[in-house]
């Protein structure tokens, strides 16, 4: 076997290239060569053939050419007799003969010319074969070596003189690596280029995510927990959604391992970042409650089902957590989810609502107490036969009675009259009155009370006074009754007025009316 034939064997077997191939980009390339060559036989070249001759190994070129009986064109046409003496008299007209040519006189820079075109013959059909091999394991996750930096960029060895690079913007900014570090990458993309790596792969794609928690839990490698989406910020925050096709599977338990076992071993291979495993739900509203984890969510409103916009309600202690650290969590949990998510504090809402109610009732119109949160309309109907109907009498039912009426907890009733006062003082602020609704109410029913005590001291002298002395003492009592009151306000307003006091008073009053009386007569 020549040398060609053995450069050949050697090219077929490093780079894993077909032979068949090698063979045609060998003859493509010495076509090119002889062309220049042999100008002078062929101007244009096109009669040159190249063969591969496999028994002995080596290139032969020829020249075609026609058999006529007039030459007119040297370069394609032969003459019978020329023919004849080259190939014996069997040549007869028209046919078409193989002239040798020697391989010797292609020169120096036919050779090059010869080499180069293979070089890049050779480098297209590895490129092609790389290709072919690798754009139907996008995605999937391929061990390598650090080989070399480049501008920011990784150089990873895949092995059998294979390359791959890792950009920049695809590395995990909380991540160093050294030289010939074994790292885990996953095929981004493959490409057809002749300039630079064909295998770009990642390290901050949540497919790496993906694939790592195959690798780990046997659950979602057979089938019985699936991945339903996961999202990255590389380096900081993750979130992955996972269901179960068993009912007696645990999703997120499978996914934990025991004793975190199995997401420790992840968020190494990550290098520290944090992992939230969420379960998936086909309803959006508790796909995002779910997906805001840590933070505990009180409600999901879904405020437009056409452009997938959502309202998730959360505590006061519970709104930093929500929406994360320069909103983070609430963006991870936007991308996991589908749908736009926007986070409102519970007690701002409660405020807002509040306002409303207390616009309506300055309005005129009339606010049901169903309106009020934790009333439902069974509670209402029960409020109705107490008498109370509106939030302004509820403002004012005592918490012991509300319990009473509706059989509630004493927290919760407190909340219903705290929104109640809270909305009824909303509308006092609303159309500017000077004291609340609530204080009023207090002080009327103050006033009622001391007017039933005045009628009572008052009323207690007419009856054991006789009947000779009733006009007179009713005329003394018309005069000394408001003052009376008056002292007894005072004294009300001072301190609780005793059972002895009072009756101290009234034996005072009748003593007064006596001697009045006896006066006059």
């Amino acid at each position: 076997m020549t040398s060609i034939g053995q450069s050949i064997e050697a090219l077929v077997s490093e780079q894993g290239i077909d032979r068949d191939l090698v063979i045609e980009a060998m003859k493509e390339a010495v076509r090119a060569a002889a062309r220049k060559q042999f100008k002078t036989q062929d101007k244009t070249g096109e009669s040159i053939q190249v063969e591969w001759n496999n028994e002995e190994g080596m290139i032969e070129i020829s020249a075609q050419k026609e058999v006529v009986a007039e030459v007119e064109n040297p370069s394609s046409e032969l003459s019978l007799e020329e023919a004849q003496e080259l190939a014996g008299d069997e040549i007869e007209l028209g046919d078409m003969l193989l002239i040798p040519l020697p391989t010797e006189e292609l020169g120096r820079i036919a050779a090059q010319t010869a080499k180069q075109i293979l070089v890049q013959k050779v480098r297209e059909a590895i490129r092609e074969k790389v290709y072919e091999e690798y754009v139907d394991k996008i995605g999937s996750l391929v061990n390598g070596t650090v080989k070399r930096f480049e501008r920011g960029d990784m150089i990873i060895d895949l092995g059998n003189n294979l390359e791959a690079i890792l950009p920049k913007q695809e590395q995990a900014r909380n991540e160093t690596w050294n030289q010939g570090e074994r790292v885990r990458v996953v095929i981004e993309d493959v490409s057809k280029d002749l300039k630079g790596q064909q295998i770009k792969v990642s390290r901050a794609s949540a497919a790496l995510l993906k694939r790592l928690f195959e690798m780990e839990v046997p659950e979602i490698y057979d089938d019985t927990v699936v991945i339903k989406s996961a999202v990255r910020e590389p380096g900081d925050r993750a979130k992955i959604a996972v269901t179960s096709n068993e009912k007696d599977v645990d999703p997120v338990g499978a996914c934990v391992g025991m004793k975190g076992s199995r997401v420790q071993a992840i968020i190494k291979e990550l290098r520290g970042e944090k992992i939230d495993i969420i379960e998936w739900s086909d309803e959006p509203s508790v796909f995002a409650a779910n997906a805001l984890s840590p933070a505990k969510v009180s409600q999901v409103r879904i405020t437009d089902i056409n452009n997938r916009k959502m309202e998730v309600i959360v505590n006061e202690d519970q709104l930093s957590l929500a929406i994360g650290k320069r909103g983070q969590n609430v963006r991870l949990a936007t991308r996991l989810v589908g749908w736009d998510i926007d986070i409102v504090s519970e007690e701002l809402l409660k405020k807002e609502i509040a306002q409303q109610m207390s616009k309506m009732m300055a309005s005129g119109e009339a606010v049901p107490i169903t309106a009020l949160e934790g009333v439902t309309a069974l509670q209402a109907a029960d409020l109705k036969e107490k008498n109370i109907n509106d939030v302004e009498t509820l403002a004012v039912t005592s918490v012991d009675d509300l319990v009473e009426i509706l059989d509630l907890s004493l927290d919760a009733a407190e909340k219903i009259v705290g929104s109640a006062k809270a909305i009824v003082e909303a509308r006092n602020l609303q159309v500017g009155a000077p004291d609340t609704e609530l204080e009023n109410l207090e002080e009327a029913s103050k006033t009622t009370e001391s007017s039933e005590t005045q009628a009572e001291e008052i009323s207690e002298p007419e009856e054991t006074l006789g009947t000779e002395n009733l006009e007179s003492e009713a005329e003394i009592t018309t005069e000394t009754a408001p003052e009376e009151s008056e002292e007894i306000l005072d004294l009300a307003d001072e301190e609780p007025i005793g059972e002895q006091s009072s009756e101290k008073l009234e034996v005072e009053t009748i003593e007064e009316a006596a001697e009045n009386s006896a006066e006059k007569e």
